[in-house]
C-alpha cells in the first residue's frame, strides 16, 4: 500500500534564534515563533493563505506588521488549537503582537494604542437551566 497524501508535506523551518509568545482569544490558543526573515508565514504547517481562506482574517492577522510598517521583515511559525477561525485569527494577532514586543520594546505604545497587546476577554456566555440558550427563554404558550 502506498501512502497517498493530498496535502503538502509539513515544512521544516529553522527557528533557532526566534522569540516565542502565546496568544489567546475565546477558546483558541496560538503558540507563535517569530524571527527576522523575509515574510514567510506558516500556521499549523500550512501557509497563511491555505489555513485562513477568508480575506478579513488575513487582514486581521497581518495588522500588527502593518502598524509597525514592517510587513515583510519577520518570519512567523505558529500552532493554533481550539475554537473556530475567528477565534484562532484573534489569538494569532495577540501572539504576534506579544512576540514583536520581545524583539523591540519601543513598539509597546503603538501596539497598545491599537489594543493588540491586550487579551480580548469576551467569550460565549454559558447556557442557564430553564432557558433555551444563555438568555433566551422558551417560547411562551398560553394554552
Amino acid at each position: 500500500m502506498e501512502n497517498n497524501q493530498t496535502s503538502s508535506p509539513k515544512t521544516k523551518l529553522d527557528f533557532k534564534d526566534s522569540k516565542y509568545a502565546t496568544g489567546r482569544r475565546k477558546k483558541s490558543v496560538a503558540k507563535v515563533w517569530l524571527k527576522k526573515g523575509s515574510g514567510k508565514f506558516y500556521v499549523n504547517g500550512k501557509s497563511l493563505d491555505d489555513y485562513f481562506p477568508r480575506s478579513n482574517h488575513k487582514m486581521q492577522i497581518l495588522r500588527p506588521f502593518e502598524i509597525i510598517n514592517q510587513s515583510t521583515d519577520y518570519d512567523v511559525r505558529s500552532k493554533v488549537v481550539g475554537g473556530g477561525q475567528t477565534g484562532q485569527a484573534g489569538a494569532l494577532v495577540h501572539g504576534i503582537s506579544r512576540a514583536l514586543l520581545k524583539f523591540d520594546e519601543t513598539l509597546k505604545s503603538t501596539l497598545r494604542k491599537e489594543k493588540l497587546t491586550t487579551r480580548d476577554s469576551r467569550s460565549v456566555e454559558r447556557k442557564k437551566p430553564g432557558r433555551a440558550k444563555a438568555r433566551r427563554s422558551f417560547q411562551f404558550s398560553k394554552r
